[in-house]
């Protein structure tokens, strides 16, 4: 039995447009590859926008009430204490009868004498920010805060009395609210305020600073 094919074999003309066809379809597949390649790779090269957005600093973040509250408890840390002593001496001036009439209290007195700054007056509106993370603070001045008498050391040395009086009963407490007078005044020549603005202003800077803000400038009211 004879068996008969009947395909043809394909002509030479036939398989050179084939893989004319195959060639061109795969130089442009290549191409298009090429091109997204190329368009992904200037996607991800940065901008200068993309450079200065991405070298801006963050922001300063704004003064607010938890910072204000910390500030506030620093209050015992900037309080100056002094501690002062005199001795006074008041009496009456009976003249020529002093020695009958006269009577005079020497006292030996000793006080420490606090001054700060009330930290706690402070309010979100006495802070200031700059763009550039400046913080400018401003303060109540420094007051005397107390005179704390020491009663076991302040005491009278001596008495003196004419030999026809009883004493004058207010004398000792004027004499102990005289001492006191001449106390504070001691400790407000030596600047006591002053020192105490000075660790105020030292206490708050070193605590701003340590969050982050480049500078700070403390100013005090009046």
């Amino acid at each position: 039995m004879t068996v008969h094919d009947t395909h043809q074999a394909p002509s030479r003309s036939t398989l050179l447009t084939f893989l004319v066809g195959a060639l061109l379809a795969a130089v442009v597949g290549v191409g298009a590859m090429v091109a997204s390649g190329v368009s992904q790779l200037v996607d991800a090269v940065p901008t200068p926008a993309d450079l200065v957005a991405a070298l801006a600093p963050e922001p300063y973040e704004k003064i607010g009430p938890v910072v204000v509250e910390s500030v506030r408890d620093l209050a015992t840390l900037t309080t100056v204490e002094m501690v002062e002593f005199t001795i006074v001496e008041k009496g009456t001036d009976q003249g020529w009868l002093e020695w009958a009439r006269g009577d005079r209290v020497r006292l030996m007195a000793v006080a420490a004498i606090g001054a700060g700054v009330d930290l706690a007056a402070v309010q979100t509106s006495d802070f200031r920010l700059s763009d550039d993370g400046v913080v400018t603070v401003t303060l109540p001045h420094a007051e005397l805060q107390y005179v704390d008498v020491d009663e076991e050391a302040t005491q009278v040395i001596d008495r003196q009395k004419g030999l026809l009086t009883k004493g004058e009963p207010q004398l000792e407490s004027e004499t102990r609210r005289l001492a006191d007078t001449i106390l504070t005044q001691s400790a407000l020549d030596k600047g006591i305020l002053e020192q105490a603005e000075e660790n105020a202003s030292t206490a708050i800077s070193n605590f701003l600073l340590g969050l982050g803000y480049s500078r700070v400038i403390v100013d005090f009211d009046g």
